[in-house]
């Protein structure tokens, strides 16, 4: 079997590619990375190499597919493991409904890279993660959305919280739910290691 190939931008630790290379570090799947730059260049690129046929990244490809959406990639990993996607028709309700919200999340904060709102703090940051906190003080045995057993959107969740601080814009106290879910991630061995890797690489 070949290896997997994971195309996205050379974005470091910023955006949607970084969640699914978590995600598979996470699984313990072996991946070879290919960059791209992010630039008006790519859509010449893809056009002459038939990468994306959204003509967005990231692009996985494995078991002789290629997979495009990171969400649905996500998911895609996580039926193929057979867990990380809740267990009961309410459980599975949950994780979508959470990354429905993770996905609105990011379309504002992609508009934050370009678009400059001095709000975004207070507002866009301030609005999800109350949300995200309710969707996470739901089960009390946490730190995961599920309680006990993590998911594939508390990678998403934690990529969030991550990346409005990588812009400087992060809360200035994270409620306990969601302190909880980035500790857990954070000391998830897979995740510590990769993430060793990726401040020793920078």
């Amino acid at each position: 079997m070949s290896t997997p190939v994971l195309h996205y931008f050379g974005l470091g630790s910023l955006g949607r590619g970084e969640i699914v290379r978590l995600f598979l570090r996470e699984l313990n799947i072996e991946y070879e990375d290919k960059f791209y730059v992010y630039d008006d260049t790519w859509p010449s690129i893809n056009k002459s190499a038939g990468i994306s046929l959204t003509g967005t990244l990231p692009v996985l490809e494995i078991d002789g597919q290629r997979l495009y959406q990171h969400l649905a990639i996500l998911r895609y990993l996580s039926r193929r493991a057979g867990a990380y996607d809740g267990e009961t028709n309410y459980e599975k309700y949950l994780v979508d409904a959470v990354a429905d919200i993770y996905n609105d999340w990011r379309t504002g904060w992609v508009a934050q890279l370009t678009a400059k709102n001095s709000d975004y703090q207070t507002t866009h940051v301030k609005k999800f993660q109350d949300l995200f906190t309710d969707f996470y003080s739901r089960d009390a045995r946490g730190p995961y959305l599920l309680g006990d057993k993590p998911t594939y959107v508390d990678f998403a969740v934690f990529q969030a919280l991550d990346n409005d601080e990588c812009i400087g814009c992060s809360s200035d106290t994270l409620s306990e739910p969601l302190k909880k879910l980035r500790e857990a991630i954070l000391a998830r061995p897979n995740v510590e290691r990769y993430l060793a890797e990726r401040a020793a690489a920078k």
